[in-house]
C-alpha cells in the first residue's frame, strides 16, 4: 500500500523520537510537528498507517504507537529517514533556537538539536528558523513567554515592523521605530522600557517576525 508524503514524514518523526527519547510521540505532538491544525488530522494518517501495517497502536495506552514492518505481525524497528531527510514539499523544516550565542550572527548554519515540520501556509514570508521568546515584553502584540516565533532572515526592516535585533552581544524581539533622532526598539508591555540604540553600539537587524506557534502548556 502506497503512503503519502505526510505519512512518510509521520513515520520518520516517530522513528526519530524513539531513537532520541526512547518513547514514541503523542498524537498531539505529531500534529504539532507536522503542522496539522488539529489532532484529528494526525489520527486520520495514523489510521492509514496502521491499516497498511506500518504501525500498531496499543489500546488505552499513552504513547502507545509501535513501529512495525508492513504486513508483519512482529514489532521491529524499521529503517526510516530522519525528518531532515524527509520533508514534504508543502512543509518547512525549521530549527528551534533558544539562547543565541552572544556576538554571533544568526546565520544559515544555525546549530540546533530541535526541529519541527510546519505547513508553509502558516507564515508569510516563510521563516528560516523559530526563536523561543523569553519573557512577556511583547505581550500586547500577542507574543508570550515560551512562544516559538517565526523569523525571516533579513538585514532590512521598516519602521513599526517587529524584528529580531542584535545590540552588542544581546538578541531581542521588539518593534522597530526609526525616527530623526535615531533607532528605538519598543516593547509592547508597559512594564518594560524602550531601548534607545546608541551610536557607539554594535546594532544589526537579524530578521523579521512572520508569525508564531504556541506550544501546548
Amino acid at each position: 500500500m502506497n503512503i503519502s508524503d505526510n505519512q512518510q514524514a509521520i513515520l520518520a518523526f516517530i522513528a526519530q523520537r524513539i531513537e532520541e527519547e526512547g518513547v514514541p510521540p503523542s498524537q498531539t505532538e505529531i500534529a504539532g510537528a507536522l503542522g496539522f491544525k488539529g489532532v484529528r488530522a494526525a489520527q486520520y494518517h495514523l489510521d492509514i498507517l496502521e491499516q497498511a501495517g506500518y504501525i500498531r497502536r496499543l489500546p488505552g495506552q499513552a504513547r502507545g504507537i509501535r513501529l512495525c514492518h508492513p504486513q508483519s505481525d512482529e514489532d521491529v524497528e524499521i529503517p526510516l529517514p530522519r525528518i531532515k531527510d524527509s520533508v514534504p514539499d508543502d512543509a518547512l523544516r525549521l530549527p528551534i533556537l533558544g539562547r543565541v550565542a552572544a556576538g554571533l550572527p544568526i546565520g544559515a548554519d544555525i546549530p540546533s538539536d530541535e526541529y519541527v515540520l510546519l505547513d508553509r501556509a502558516f507564515f508569510s514570508p516563510s521563516p528560516d528558523y523559530l526563536l523561543k521568546e523569553k519573557g512577556d515584553s511583547m505581550r500586547d502584540d500577542g507574543i508570550f513567554d515560551g512562544d516559538l516565533v517565526g523569523i525571516h532572515r533579513t538585514q532590512q526592516a521598516l519602521s513599526d515592523q517587529i524584528v529580531v535585533a542584535r545590540i552588542d552581544d544581546e538578541i531581542t524581539i521588539k518593534r522597530l521605530k526609526i525616527g530623526k533622532y535615531g533607532i528605538r526598539l519598543l516593547p509592547r508591555n508597559p512594564d518594560f522600557k524602550p531601548i534607545d540604540v546608541r551610536p557607539d553600539q554594535d546594532f544589526a537587524i537579524e530578521g523579521l517576525y512572520c508569525g508564531l506557534i504556541r506550544p501546548s502548556r
